[in-house]
Formats: structure tokens, C-alpha cells, sequence
């Protein structure tokens, strides 16, 4: 854990190293575009010898996908609290997600001329559902459960196996829950190039959307172009800026609560403009690490991923959170209501003492799939209008585009591209 001082002499030049992430390390590109590519020539032979290779899974084409019998079975396994949880969980997400829904339209600008625009779901989308450290079983709802509310016909989902092939029967009740029937166990960067190029047994998807590990993030990126992606995410990060009013303990545990991820890339970051709260805000990090059942991960990221930054003034910290754009943003000062607008850049902002990041993982409402690595300042969370197609309309009278003829022509002229001329001028002939 390292403290980052507005006194220290080389305090610009820390804050600059914390903005600048890491990318993906060039011999994971290398090791996912060679298994991009032998899923791509191989299909199904390719998964199935990458689930072997990787998932200790030895299994034929036939048992790639989940069987309905396997759904029913999982219902079963799955206690009412659980139940109640991703029901209310859902309901929550939906929600949300149906409030956001575009509508078409239409208007006219000027006489004889109609615009707007139609919205319609997507045919097939695929949800990359990660499983490797821990079962996660909220990301089915804020992803296939907002594809559901966007009115998407066909909703497929992939996710990694565990032992003997068996999926965590929370997470196929949750996929059930949310109206998935197609569910493939695979995972992993073979499991994105499946969903994105097709196989025998997994048809193409329009879309590839989930959280993944920097394996799934770089073959997102490589098959982006093929498919539609959602983002390419990185580790998980949460930044909070508080006051010397914040309690150390809380901010120390929803610190923590990223830090547990399991990669040991996850970034927490505390910015503050009190000196004393640094200090404070490690001794209950420490002493909460010691009772945490993923202690071992927890660590990792504590030795090199944990920074707090004990700035000038709360102007300054809220200037640092804009361009850290963090995936994860508390604000945990007095004020902090009328403060939030001023944030330039973050995947999502949680205002007050009472709202922990968690809260936004499991219920809130909106999706938990969030940009990192800074591209915050450019990418916004999974949304539901993520999953819809979104097409222009545009209708002239003959008098509209009599009107407007000659501009065009003289655009065809100006570009070179005398057939384009001739689709205006062609409407004119007899007038």
C-alpha cells in the first residue's frame, strides 16, 4: 500500500503512474490471436481440445451446451433466500433497463421532408458469464437479464466449467431466471472466438457482452469488427475520495471488496484531503484483510495495487477521479450530493456513506458492467440501449428533393462521383 502526499516531491509524477494503467502484456495478444485463429479454421474440434487444454474438460461437441434437464436439476439446488435474492435483483435491473428504452420518431424539419429514427433488438447476443475464481452470478442478471428487457429473441450465454463440467447451480438458475435457454460451457478467449465466428454447434451472435479476464478482454478486441462488443474491460478498480467526516472502516471495506476479485491487478484507490485519514484507512484495511475468506487474493493486490492519495483540497481530488475515470467512484464527503456533476469521467459514481459499490454489483439497478483502465472517458456502462439497432429515417416528397437537388449535385461535383449526381438529377427530367 503506498501513500501519495501533495508534499512529496514527486507527487505530479506518482499521480501520472497511476493514470497510466498497464495494457495487456503483447504475449497474451500473441496467445489469444493463435487461439482466435484455431477456433476460427477448427470450430468445435478447437473448443473442445482448448477445454481439455484449459478446463481439464474432455468432452465431445454433443456436450458443450447445457441441457435442459441440467436447468431443472440446478433450480433445485438453489435455496429460497438465493432465489429471493436474484429475484428482487432482476426486478431491480429490469427496471431500470425498461425506463431507458428508446422510442422512435419522427419530425419535419422543413416541408415535404420526414426524419428520425427506428429502434429494434438485436437477433442473438452472446453473454460472456465469468466463473474461473468465482461464480458470478449477478453478472447474468445485469447482462442477459437487460438483453431480456431490451426484447432480444435469442439470448446465448457462456461460461466456464468447473469440475466434471458442472456449472454453479445459482448461475444456470440465475440464466434461467432471466429467460436464457442457450448456455455453453466454455470460457476464456476460445469461448469469445466461438461466439463471434461460429462453430457446428454454436451459431454466431450479433454481440459479445461481459466482463472478463485479460485473456476474454483481448479476444474481444480481436474479434471486434466480426461481432459488436460491449468494451474491452480490464481489472476490476474502485476509486473514493472522502473527507476527514468518512469512516476509515467503511472506506476500508469497500476498498477491499475490489481488491477480493482474484486477479491481482484490481486497483483501490482512496483520495482524500485529509492528512490524517491515510493512516486510518490502512490500519482497518489490515486488520479486515485478516478475516477475509480470500485473504490470499486480497493480498496480491495490497502489495502493489492499493494507493492513497492525500491531496490538496477536495477540488483537487475530485480534478484526480475525473482523470483516473475510474470503473468504480464513491463519493464519501459532506456535500457530496450537490458534488457529483462535477466528476468529468467515471464508469459509475455512488454517492454517500450508504451506498457501497456492492450495492451497485448485486441490486441497484444499473448494469454492472463498466469501462476500466481509464477508458471511462470514453466508454459509458452496459446499458439496454446497448442491445438495440438503431437506423436513421429519411422521406422526401417531390417537391423536397426538388428543392434540395442542386445542392446535391453540386456535392456529386465537388466529391467526383457523378452517379451520385445523376440519382438527383435523373428525378428532374420532365419538370
Amino acid at each position: 500500500m503506498k501513500i501519495i502526499r501533495y508534499s512529496d516531491p514527486d507527487y505530479m509524477e506518482s499521480l501520472e503512474n497511476l493514470y497510466n494503467r498497464p495494457d495487456c502484456p503483447c504475449e497474451i495478444e500473441e496467445s489469444v490471436a493463435a487461439i482466435v485463429a484455431e477456433v476460427r479454421r477448427d470450430k468445435d474440434a478447437a473448443v473442445c481440445r482448448f477445454l481439455k487444454k484449459f478446463d481439464l474438460l474432455d468432452i465431445v461437441p454433443s456436450g458443450l451446451r447445457v441441457t435442459d434437464a441440467e436447468l431443472d436439476a440446478a433450480e433445485k439446488q438453489v435455496d429460497e433466500t438465493a432465489r429471493a435474492a436474484v429475484s428482487m435483483a432482476l426486478s431491480n435491473i429490469q427496471d431500470f433497463a425498461r425506463r431507458r428504452l428508446p422510442k422512435n420518431w419522427t419530425y419535419s424539419p422543413r416541408s415535404g421532408v420526414v426524419l428520425g429514427e427506428k429502434f429494434a433488438p438485436m437477433e442473438r447476443v452472446g453473454c460472456y458469464i465469468p466463473g474461473g475464481t468465482a461464480p458470478l452470478v449477478s453478472t447474468v442478471l445485469h447482462t442477459a437479464g437487460i438483453a431480456a428487457a431490451a426484447g432480444v429473441p435469442e439470448i446465448v450465454a457462456a461460461t466456464p466449467p468447473g469440475k466434471n463440467g458442472e456449472i454453479h447451480p445459482a448461475t444456470l438458475y440465475a440464466l434461467k431466471t432471466a429467460g436464457v435457454r442457450e448456455i455453453y460451457r466454455m470460457g476464456g478467449a476460445y469461448a469469445i472466438a466461438a461466439l463471434a465466428y461460429g462453430t457446428e454447434t454454436v451459431r454466431k451472435v450479433d454481440k459479445i457482452v461481459g466482463p472478463g479476464n485479460a485473456y476474454v478482454a483481448a479476444a474481444k478486441k480481436q474479434v471486434y469488427g466480426k461481432v459488436a462488443v460491449d468494451m474491452v474491460a480490464g481489472p476490476s478498480e474502485i476509486m473514493i475520495v472522502a473527507d476527514a467526516h468518512a469512516d476509515p472502516e467503511f472506506i476500508a471495506a469497500d476498498m477491499l471488496s475490489q481488491a477480493e476479485h482474484g486477479s491481482g491487478l484490481e486497483q483501490a484507490v482512496l483520495v482524500t484531503d485529509s492528512p490524517e485519514l491515510p493512516e486510518k484507512v490502512i490500519d482497518a484495511i489490515r486488520s479486515q484483510t485478516e478475516k477475509l475468506g480470500r485473504r490470499e487474493a486480497v493480498e496480491r493486490v495490497l502489495s502493489k495495487g492499493v494507493f492513497l492519495i492525500a491531496a490538496k483540497d477536495m477540488e483537487e481530488a475530485l480534478r484526480i477521479a475525473g482523470r483516473y475515470a475510474p470503473e468504480h467512484l464513491e463519493l464519501m464527503f459532506e456535500g457530496a450530493e450537490k458534488r457529483a456533476g462535477d466528476v468529468k469521467a467515471a464508469g459509475a459514481i455512488f454517492v454517500g456513506r450508504w451506498t457501497p459499490e456492492p450495492a451497485g454489483d448485486f441490486t441497484a439497478g444499473p448494469s454492472h458492467v463498466l469501462p476500466t483502465g481509464g477508458t471511462a472517458r470514453f466508454f459509458h456502462g452496459l446499458s439496454v440501449t446497448d442491445f438495440m439497432r438503431r437506423s436513421s429515417i429519411v422521406n422526401y416528397s417531390r417537391e423536397a428533393l426538388l428543392r434540395e437537388a442542386g445542392a446535391i449535385e453540386t456535392f456529386a461535383e465537388m466529391e467526383g462521383l457523378d452517379a451520385h449526381g445523376k440519382s438527383a438529377a435523373i428525378r428532374k427530367k420532365g419538370i
